[in-house]
């Protein structure tokens, strides 16, 4: 390995720019450069046009910001298998002989891994580094943290709003069908309600939740002011009728139907029930608050910080993940490993798995989400009973999540 092409793919999110800076420093050091394919996959199949590939040389990899989010050279939504091309297989392999580039790292999600499955395939050395906001796959992928500390901020941050207005918010955010990141953000800064895609949502047990929630924290306020927050994924199925998909927006290039509406759905669903509960009329001129025609009801609002949650800054943990990542991946590709994706690093051990184990989607465990509902927080069911099982760990536990 003398040359080693670098592609990120598929949403951005905090890390990338770690996995970049972490692969180039490394390579330095081992008498490999580094080249930058731009707009990821997109980048790759026009390979053969370009003039000229940037390097990552010292002084440029130094331009790089670790800490940033999003990605030094470019996303983009390819899949390769669907070009409408049939020599596409041989135009990129012309592509990398061009610039004699002899291995690709790949950063992405589950997406982003089945093209390099399909590549590595087709006789291209690559390894997959993983990344995706979601944290759905089978090991910790580069943006999670970011990704969760960002709605952790935002929670809390709304909560300030909410209090002042006595309103209740509902943020709705990514995740397509995995809640890991909603739920551990919004416990992260104590949400009130959380709603995930791997349960469907009963409507009447979330409003008595909710309605019992806010009228507690009105009345024990001395100034009768309070919210009540639910965080919502967008991938959430109504118990009793299915998932909330955007049918005009069709589908994306790797197939995935376009989830929509999930925030404004719960918010009309909470806002139908309170018009229709004669006793919130009651507590609401108990507590001074109810004007007629005008304020009868607690205001119910919805939020979406959409692309906010995978933009800014990384966290500490996404840049050292993904800079020992980044690093792993290089020292595989020089050893001659290929078609795998980076699981972690522990001091020099270096672990990977296969990629297609690795991609596939790893849903929140129901058992986590038992023992929270234990502690009073509402996921739309009737909180199921927990069984503890305990365990004494009597050997190392290694640094891995």
């Amino acid at each position: 390995m003398k040359n080693i092409g670098i592609i990120t793919s598929g949403g951005d999110c905090g890390g990338l720019n770690a996995v970049i800076k972490g692969a180039a420093q490394i390579a330095h050091r081992e008498g490999i450069s580094c080249f930058v394919i731009p707009n990821g996959f997109a980048g790759l199949y026009n390979l053969i046009e370009f003039d000229t590939l940037i390097e990552l040389t010292v002084q440029r990899t130094d331009l790089i910001e670790a800490n940033l989010a999003g990605s030094e050279v470019g996303h983009s939504r390819v899949k390769i298998k669907k070009i409408n091309d049939p020599n596409k297989y041989q135009r990129i392999e012309e592509g990398l002989r061009k610039f004699k580039i002899d291995g690709l790292l790949i950063s992405g999600g589950d997406d982003t891994g089945s093209v390099m499955v399909d590549l590595a395939a087709q006789g291209i050395k690559c390894i997959h580094v993983p990344k995706t906001m979601d944290l759905d796959l089978q090991t910790y992928s580069v943006g999670a943290d970011s990704t969760i500390n960002r709605i952790a901020s935002f929670i809390q941050d709304l909560k300030t709003t909410g209090h002042t207005h006595n309103r209740i918010i509902v943020l709705e955010l990514f995740g397509r069908y995995a809640g890991h990141t909603a739920l551990r953000g919004a416990i992260a800064a104590e949400a009130d309600a959380i709603l995930i895609p791997e349960i469907p949502i009963d409507f009447d047990i979330v409003y008595e939740n909710a309605k019992k929630g806010y009228m507690r924290k009105i009345e024990n306020s001395d100034v009768h002011a309070g919210t009540y927050l639910i965080v919502v994924a967008e991938g959430i199925k109504d118990s009793r009728g299915g998932e909330l998909i955007d049918e005009s927006a069709g589908i994306d290039a790797f197939g995935h139907k376009k989830l929509a509406g999930a925030g404004k759905y719960v918010r009309q669903e909470l806002t139908k029930r309170f018009k229709q509960d004669p006793s919130i009329k009651e507590f609401m001129k108990k507590v001074k608050m109810f004007v007629p025609g005008i304020y009868e009801t607690p205001e119910v609002r919805h939020v979406q910080p959409g692309h906010l949650v995978r933009c800014g800054h990384s966290s500490a943990y996404d840049v050292n993940f993904g800079k020992e990542a980044g690093a792993a991946a290089i020292l595989l590709l020089k050893e001659g490993i290929c078609g795998v994706t980076v699981v972690g690093v522990n001091g020099t051990k270096i672990k990977y798995m296969n990629t297609q184990e690795a991609i596939k989607q790893r849903q929140v465990n129901l058992d986590t989400v038992a023992l929270y509902e234990k502690m009073g927080i509402c996921f739309g069911r009737k909180p199921a009973p927990i069984k503890p099982n305990f365990e004494e760990i009597k050997t190392k536990i290694e640094r891995y999540l």
